[in-house]
């Protein structure tokens, strides 16, 4: 995307931008003596290019800053103006030429939810109005600026409406206060996935994006978690009420308290909607002031390989690392998407290698990948700076005609932080999938509305609770929607399951049943839910816990990494129920690091059996499971082995 906006439109530029600022039109406004001028003058005083007024469920502060310029514009034109009056009409003129101000709301949805839409300047006032008044906005109300104005629409309306109507559309402080991914409220977890991957909705504002580690929202966000693999673009705004922090409550921001900076070939609302609707994640940052420029690459090696993201120092041709390039990108496009940098390790501690030719690096990437993968996949490729180095990056988008294979047969699919080649039941999952992707988006009624107002409902592979955040997110809660049931693939055939040293008839509905079970076990990492013994030769059945896919016949020699670690510990390292770090039904029972990742061998009992899940990332232990998380270096390291 960077490349075709540079070449239709010259070089692209940051701009800093508040896209969440109230006004006197806000009721719950802390400084009503404040004028527009006072809150444009602040605006230049902080460096903003963009802002929007968003007060709540009103457009009547925005009105009012035009109403007041169309005032003095007469009063100038009739040459019935004030010195004072012309004063303040070149004010504002100047101010209006150096920032864009944006129309939009602060919209608050059933449930006090809130969502920010913005609007082009060239909208007018009415036409916003009716957007509000069709999310069920009282009459009355449209001037008031009230954060609670009764019943309203849903969140999902709010999204497709201010969407469909040229509008930019933001989850406000969504891991906060009236956020649709705030802790503590009561509503299910597909309602929670569906708030938050809703393909009307262009980006999360949150309040911890100057933070790092594991527990933020733009990392639970970022396309890693089972149940969220829509990745989101996260920003931050000031949700200014006040022209400058309040001294005796620092959570009362003033504007500009916290920026984002968007990489944009003009300042515009069109430039902006379409940074918002790119899949190219570095166009947007968090602005810190004078402290070091936010670093897109270090942020992402820090985050680590994952099934979204791979590093490579190199892609000579010597060595095969070429080839493992092109690899990832057929594997991203069959499972997930996701980046690729190349000039950069892994090791976020390392200095970058860099790139020596950007140019003609990036003409045989193009070249490469036009002439091994079939069908043709539309990647994009740039160029990253790191630490002084140029590094190239490739965003894979998910496939939409799987599955992609490289010289027509060689199939590779993303397991975790591995690239693989795919087995026979992966690619006759991959195209069953082509089918289900194309599906229309199953619309339901959602219970606690008593309306029938569409959910979007996920997949079947999205399980049935989501993960929570550590710090903004609560802990799972009852489902507030129905929905069916995610059911797994069905074996074609009878399968066999070891149970008390003999072989068990597994009925292919019985089977089918076991799948839809998925509910409280871990969403990554795998498990064997059978073994049968030929000729001496243990073959087992290994179920991947991130989609529920079941993949059979696979023996030491046939497995890949994981799987084969899974099935060394099987047959020589049974789990000691003794040993188990136990907590009610479920516990720990081995904490290791493989190829850089910090993997937990877990357990669960139910029923009288016992299940065991090999080599689960810290993105897959939701609910109960995050317990067993820690910090602490892991006491085993074992890299990873082919052998």
């Amino acid at each position: 995307m960077t490349n075709r906006l540079t070449k239709r439109n010259g070089k692209l530029q940051w701009y800093r931008v508040d896209l969440h600022i109230h006004t006197p039109a806000s009721a719950d406004y802390q400084e009503p003596n404040v004028t527009y001028l006072d809150i444009l003058r602040r605006a230049e005083m902080r460096g903003l290019d963009i802002i929007a007024f968003t007060d709540h469920n009103t457009v009547a502060g925005y009105a009012a800053m035009h109403d007041e310029i169309k005032t003095l514009e007469l009063l100038v034109n009739r040459e019935r103006a004030t010195l004072e009056e012309r004063r303040r009409l070149a004010e504002y003129r100047r101010l209006l030429d150096k920032i864009l101000v944006l129309p939009g709301f602060e919209f608050t949805a059933t449930f006090g939810f809130h969502v920010i839409g913005i609007f082009p300047p060239t909208f007018r006032v009415r036409q916003i109005e009716h957007i509000l008044l069709s999310l069920h906005v009282p009459a009355q109300a449209l001037d008031s600026g009230l954060t609670n104005i009764g019943a309203s629409s849903d969140v999902l309306t709010a999204y497709r409406m201010i969407n469909e109507a040229g509008g930019i559309v933001i989850a406000a402080h969504a891991n906060s206060t009236h956020g649709v991914a705030m802790r503590g409220f009561d509503f299910g977890g597909q309602t929670r996935i569906a708030y938050t991957q809703d393909p009307h909705l262009h980006c999360l504002e949150v309040t911890d994006l100057d933070r790092r580690g594991r527990g933020t929202t733009a990392r639970f966000f970022d396309g890693t978690k089972p149940e969220y693999p829509r990745r989101m673009r996260c920003i931050q705004g000031s949700d200014a009420h006040r022209l400058a922090k309040d001294p005796r409550n620092e959570k009362n921001l003033g504007i500009g308290d916290r920026i984002t900076e968007v990489l944009l070939p003009e300042r515009s609302f069109e430039a902006l909607l379409e940074m918002f609707n790119s899949n190219d994640f570095a166009r947007s940052r968090p602005y810190f002031g004078g402290q070091e420029v936010y670093d897109y690459v270090q942020m992402a090696r820090e985050a680590g390989p994952s099934i979204v993201q791979s590093f490579h120092e190199s892609m000579s041709r010597q060595g095969g690392k070429l080839y493992a390039v092109i690899a990832d990108v057929c594997a991203f496009a069959n499972t997930n998407g996701g980046t690729i940098y190349i000039g950069v390790s892994a090791d976020s501690t390392a200095m970058p290698v860099g790139v020596s030719n950007i140019g003609e690096s990036i003409e045989i990437l193009r070249t490469e990948i036009a002439r091994s993968i079939n069908p043709p996949i539309e990647v994009e490729i740039d160029a990253q700076e790191t630490s002084g180095k140029s590094v190239i990056r490739i965003q894979v988008p998910r496939g939409t005609d799987v599955p992609y294979a490289i010289d027509d047969n060689k199939i590779y699919v993303r397991d975790e932080a591995e690239t693989s080649l795919a087995v026979r039941d992966e690619i006759v999952r991959l195209v069953l999938s082509r089918a289900q992707r194309s599906a229309t988006p199953i619309e339901i009624a959602k219970k606690t509305t008593g309306t029938m107002r569409p959910v979007t409902v996920l997949p079947a592979e999205a399980p049935p609770e989501p993960e929570t955040l550590s710090e903004s997110i609560g802990q799972p809660e009852p489902s507030a929607v129905s929905l069916p049931e995610p059911v797994a693939e069905m074996p074609a055939e009878p399968v066999k399951r070891a149970r008390r040293g003999r072989a068990v008839l597994k009925t292919p509905a019985a089977s089918a049943r076991e799948d839809v079970a998925l509910m409280g076990v871990p969403r990554t990492g795998v498990e064997i839910i059978g073994t049968e013994t030929r000729k001496g030769e243990q073959y087992h059945i290994m179920r991947d816990l991130r989609n529920g896919s079941i993949v059979k016949n696979v023996t030491r020699t046939s497995a890949r990494r994981l799987w084969h670690y899974a099935i060394m510990e099987h047959e020589t390292n049974p789990v000691d129920l003794n040993r188990v770090q136990w907590s009610g039904n479920i516990g720990l029972w081995k904490r290791y690091k493989r190829g850089g990742v910090v993997r937990y061998d877990l357990v669960m009992t139910e029923g009288g059996h016992t299940r065991v899940f090999y080599g689960v990332t810290e993105d897959g232990m939701q609910g109960a499971w995050a317990q067993f998380i820690s910090d602490e270096e892991p006491e085993i390291i074992e890299e990873a082995s082919d052998e």
